[in-house]
């Protein structure tokens, strides 16, 4: 069997990296962590399916970890200029100034983000991108939350949010909200569905 070569080892090494990181970070604060490694590649793209290429807005991603997601959203055409990072974790924060230099890398608490993002945005974002670990919360946070992801969007822009758990995050019958889902995505581990929610 053929060695492989040195530039495939030095794409390997990155995401092993993340996943040591990710783990370390799990086990000191297991309820802080949206998981136990980062997403995978086929959800971190079916979540940046749902974000506008073609918009000059913001782009807010909440709990980015890594940056497996906002690798997904580059790779997809999102300018790094438009992207603003809300990581908890100062660690994670540091990478991510590191690997996305022309991002806004907030420091913050994302399940406070009116007062996280009171003066950060310049405009409504064009989508809130979350990899938050939402049903880890008691149902109240999780609607201040996307009550809060609503004041930072524009009209009619998605809020994104990926779960392991087989019911949604956030109930499908809130008033004057629509909701889509993706389908499972069985190739994530563990397997995962993205939900989609805009205020109509």
């Amino acid at each position: 069997m053929p060695l492989p070569s040195s530039s495939a080892r030095a794409l390997k090494k990155p995401r092993l990296d993340d996943e040591v990181r990710f783990l370390r970070s799990w086990i000191e604060k297991p309820l802080h962590m949206g998981a136990v490694m980062p997403s995978g590649k086929l959800l971190a793209r079916t979540m940046a399916h749902y974000v506008d290429v073609d918009s000059d807005a913001p782009v807010v991603e909440l709990g980015p970890g890594t940056g497996a997601i906002t690798s997904a959203l580059v790779e997809r055409g999102v300018d790094q200029k438009r992207l603003v990072l809300v990581e908890y974790n100062p660690g994670f924060c540091a990478l991510l100034r590191d690997r996305y230099p022309q991002a806004t890398v907030v420091q913050g608490d994302a399940y406070r983000l009116r007062d996280t993002l009171w003066n950060v945005l310049s405009a409504p974002a064009s989508a809130v991108v979350s990899g938050l670990p939402l049903v880890t919360k008691p149902m109240l946070t999780r609607l201040r939350l996307i009550r809060d992801a609503f004041l930072a969007l524009a009209p009619g822009a998605p809020f994104v949010q990926f779960t392991y758990a087989v019911v949604p995050p956030i109930p499908k019958s809130l008033p004057g909200v629509s909701t889509e889902a993706s389908e499972r995505i069985w190739m994530n581990l563990p397997p995962a569905r993205v939900w989609v929610y805009r205020k109509d």
